[in-house]
């Protein structure tokens, strides 16, 4: 499974403006939370969607753990290809369309519709990277999304469901319970 070490730090979040409710569990949601063998908090996409409601969970046969790949498609240094990436959360795994320099610019695809993934924001690190939507669900609503970064090698990416950050909550989980 994932190593806390390969998860993306929880510093860059706005923890002062965030509250954290929980209120994802216990919901039908596209987003297993789990227990790894250590007792760590593991989030798994268990399906995601691109700007035109495909779903890009599993359209290959690539797994990790598995679990069905993410796939999508990347335009990088004048190539383009599919690149399948592990559905769980901070895990750094991916397949296909590979080489590419770390800290290059990618553009980011639906490999079923070929449009472009949504910007929604800016990655506040300094790193001038962006996030781009992958939504959990088919109604593409912003309250339910995957957030990945398009500098490739840059693992920053956020969960949100519910319009709840999951990923910070999972990041803290054992900490708020004490």
């Amino acid at each position: 499974m994932t190593d806390p070490k390969d998860r993306p730090s929880a510093e860059s979040i706005d923890t002062a403006h965030l509250t954290v409710t929980g209120a994802h569990e216990g919901r039908k949601s596209n987003v297993d939370v789990l227990k790894g063998p250590k007792e760590e908090t593991i989030i798994v996409v268990t399906q995601a969607f691109g700007p035109k409601g495909d779903n890009l969970v599993g359209i290959s046969d690539v797994t990790f753990d598995d679990y069905p790949a993410v796939t999508l498609k990347i335009h990088a240094d004048g190539r383009e290809g599919l690149v399948h990436l592990s559905p769980v959360h901070g895990a750094p795994r991916k397949k296909g369309f590979v080489e590419i320099a770390p800290g290059t610019r990618v553009q980011i695809f639906c490999p079923v519709s070929g449009e472009p993934l949504p910007k929604v924001g800016e990655v506040e690190d300094g790193s001038g990277a962006g996030y781009y939507a992958l939504f959990l669900t088919p109604k593409l609503e912003q309250g339910a999304m995957v957030m990945i970064s398009d500098v490739w090698g840059h693992y920053h990416s956020r969960i949100v469901d519910d319009l709840e950050l999951i990923s910070y909550w999972a990041n803290t989980h054992d900490q708020l319970d004490s």
